[in-house]
């Protein structure tokens, strides 16, 4: 039919662009806040666009829920304020036939939502997670940032190198404060190199510098020239947890574990998926706008309605986690309660008498065709 053709593919150009423009605002935060990390020193430099990367691939579900929610709305509450869907009821067709291409719009979205919930976003989760890890078991002086005063891993020492000379492993100009038995320790160097040595312990190798010894305080500093003082490094990498332990598994392990917070992200994912079916049928309804009227009261009450459904899944997560909510009845409650909703609203807005009948029909449609 030409209408769904038409329908499905401006759903389609709407949902292209709303898509953009959210990946956009998601990529461009991202992008300053992991610069900020990385000019402080808190995940390395390299790392930047595979974690961008990562939380875009994280995010993904979110957003291409979201952009059906909008695009059914927009393209909807286009239809209102230019009299198409006037002329649309005035034929004596329904809302209802809106809901078939609709669906051919939604459907290939839920699966790839789905397949980004279940699959791709916790494989992204523990990516950055590893990357993190990686760069916290570093040794000391390849955490450091140049120009930039770093504590080491036990604060007893703090390093500060000017730059890298050549490879990666030799630095210049060099600071070291150490703290030992209550006595400050300041070492000065123009050059250094960083060596393993047999027993398996990292020692930076200073060259030609000084080193200036005493209790904070009092003025008996001793000072000592060298022509090649070793520091030792602490190569022991620090402990490193994450909040998010269940985020980063695989949902094959949130099935087999079937502890609270398992069945707790469990719900967030299954969730998803099914939130997109009931957003793009809560579209319908939400999108009424009289052409005579205000035409942004209704996208107002629709994100009041998205945040208050995203917020009351999230609610429903935390419960679960909290065994406070049987997984059996957390993973389709507030989607079986805004589904209902939604229906109830279509067949009110459509002005059916017999509601039930008027949805019997339209399933039952394409058999009594055949028959």
């Amino acid at each position: 039919m030409i209408f769904h053709r038409a329908l499905v593919r401006e759903l389609a150009n709407a949902a292209s662009a709303i898509f953009i423009t959210l990946l956009t605002i998601v990529l461009t935060f991202a992008l300053v806040r992991l610069l900020g990390q990385a000019a402080a020193g808190q995940v390395a430099n390299e790392s930047v666009i595979a974690l961008i990367t990562f939380q875009a691939l994280n995010n993904l579900p979110v957003l291409l829920q979201l952009t059906v929610f909008v695009s059914v709305l927009l393209v909807l509450t286009r239809s209102y304020r230019d009299s198409e869907m006037v002329v649309w009821l005035a034929s004596g067709l329904g809302l209802l036939r809106w809901l078939r291409p609709l669906m051919r719009f939604t459907v290939p979205v839920a699966i790839v939502v789905a397949v980004m919930s279940l699959v791709v976003s916790p494989w992204a989760s523990r990516q950055t997670s590893e990357f993190r890890a990686r760069f916290e078991q570093r040794t000391d002086v390849k955490r450091v940032a140049p120009g930039q005063f770093r504590e080491s891993a036990d604060g007893t020492k703090v390093y500060f190198v000017e730059g890298y000379t050549g490879k990666r492993s030799a630095v210049g100009n060099i600071f070291v404060s150490v703290l030992l038995n209550g006595r400050l320790g300041v070492i000065v160097s123009q050059t250094g190199d960083v060596q393993r040595f047999p027993d398996g312990d990292d020692f930076l190798i200073m060259n030609e510098g000084r080193r200036y010894e005493g209790i904070p305080g009092q003025s008996d500093y001793k000072v000592m020239t060298f022509d090649r003082y070793g520091v030792r490094i602490d190569s022991q990498p620090p402990d490193f947890t994450t909040d998010d332990s269940m985020k980063i598994r695989s949902t094959l392990e949130l099935i087999q574990l079937q502890t609270p917070r398992a069945l707790g992200e469990l719900v967030w994912r299954l969730g998803l998926p099914l939130s997109v079916f009931c957003l793009a049928l809560l579209a319908v309804p939400l999108s009424f706008v009289n052409p005579r009227g205000g035409r942004s009261v209704n996208l107002m009450i629709a994100l009041l309605v998205y945040f208050t459904y995203t917020n009351v899944l999230t609610l429903v997560q935390n419960y679960t986690t909290q065994s406070r909510l049987e997984f059996g009845v957390a993973w389709w409650l507030v989607h079986g309660i805004v589904l209902s909703i939604a229906v109830v609203m279509i067949d009110w807005r459509n002005r059916l008498h017999r509601p039930w009948r008027s949805w019997l029909a339209l399933i039952t449609r394409p058999w009594r065709k055949r028959a």
